[in-house]
Parts: structure tokens; sequence; C-alpha cells
């Protein structure tokens, strides 16, 4: 597997996993399939060297995308230029794999190099698996959003993990 920046050219196959988890309702509140065009924005909010959009790629097919993680801004905010959300996506295909934590492993690494100092995690409260990889990383609890999602008639709710990646 490889890891490198997404070019536009991975966006139908970054699309494809994150649509993949939809019908599951225990990873993304879509609760509709999303397109490659409405995605573009998104895309080009990214870049290298802040805000990273990595693709693991595996050599061995073809550099077919296997996982996706992305930083993204939180608030909109300038004081809060330091922390990004992360956001890890897995092909079905190869879930379970290790490939989730080999992606968040990387984005704790290289966080300071984003100039990042906080990461914060968006996980549904009955998303346990995803709870337990970051928990297992150093992320702890820092918010719990009770029932503040709907989905298919339930309410959910949304917890958010935290960690610091740098000295400070």
């Amino acid at each position: 597997m490889t890891l490198r920046d997404a070019t536009e050219a991975d966006l139908p196959a970054i699309v494809e996993i994150y649509n993949a988890t939809v019908p599951g309702r225990l990873v993304t509140a879509d609760t509709e399939p999303v397109s490659v065009a409405s995605r573009l924005p998104w895309f080009h909010a990214h870049n290298p060297h802040t805000r990273p959009l990595w693709v693991l790629a595996d050599s061995a097919a073809n550099g077919v995308v296997c996982a996706w993680l992305s930083f993204n801004s939180f608030y909109g905010r300038p004081a809060y230029s330091h922390t990004a959300e992360i956001s890890i996506y897995v092909a079905e295909s190869h879930r379970r794999s290790g490939l989730g934590r080999r992606l968040l492993l990387d984005a704790i690494a290289r966080a300071p190099a984003c100039d990042v100092h906080t990461l914060l995690g968006f996980i549904f409260g009955h998303n346990e698996p995803s709870l337990r990889l970051f928990e297992s990383h150093g992320f702890a609890r820092w918010a719990h959003l009770p029932r503040v999602a709907e989905l298919d008639g339930v309410d959910r709710d949304l917890i958010i993990v935290g960690r610091r990646v740098d000295a400070g």
C-alpha cells in the first residue's frame, strides 16, 4: 500500500468508498449517496500542506484506492487553525485489515508538519469499532452530544474524541 496525496482523478474512488458507508448508518450522517460533482468543492478545500487528503493505493492492484483520510478545518475561525477534524474511510473489501489504524497513525505522526496541534474525530456513539480505534491511539472523549442526529427515525449520539499531537 502506498500513501499519497489524493488527486482529482481519485475523487470517484473516494466517493465510492464514502457512499458504501451510507446504508450502514454507522459512519456518516449523510442519508443518501453523494455525487462526485457535489464533492468537488470539498476536494478543492484540501491542500497537502495544512489540510491534506490522502489515499492508500494498492500498488499490487494497479493503484486502486483502498482507503482515504482527510484533515478538515474545524469551526472555520482563525483561532482554530491548528485544529483539524480527521475522517477515515476504508473500502468494504479492505475493512478489518489494519488500514484504518495505519491511516490514523499516519495522521498523528504527520499532523505537526501540517501545523496541526489538535486532532478531533466526530464519531457516532453507536460506532464502537471507530471509538475503540481512536481511543486505542490516545484519543479521549472530549464531548458527548446526545441525540443530535436522527437516522431512519432513531436518535443517535455524537461523540467528539480529541488528542493533542504536539508537546504543548
